[in-house]
């Protein structure tokens, strides 16, 4: 497997991940305060700021890199402490 065909799974995954978090808190499967939200959103972030330092896309690198030190504080802080269904 080449680097490319790594960093492109990479960005899936996080791409995957942002969107089963939002979908589940949309329909009501999650809360915001659940560690489950919070756990997708940070490998979200972390998938999509490996694709994105790949690609030199220091836009993406920035938004996705807030986006998970945001869910990082606010497990930390425990805001996300509540164990959801799936977990």
């Amino acid at each position: 497997m080449n680097n490319s065909m790594l960093m492109a799974g990479l960005g899936w995954l996080g791409t995957i991940a942002y969107l089963t978090g939002y979908i589940l808190l949309c329909f009501g499967h999650i809360k915001p305060s659940q560690r489950l939200y919070h756990l997708l959103n940070i490998i979200g972030g972390l998938g999509l700021i490996g694709h994105a330092w790949y690609l030199q896309d220091t836009s993406n690198i920035l938004v996705n890199g807030v986006w998970a030190a945001v869910a990082v504080f606010a497990l930390l802080r425990g805001n996300g402490m509540k164990r959801s269904k799936m977990e």
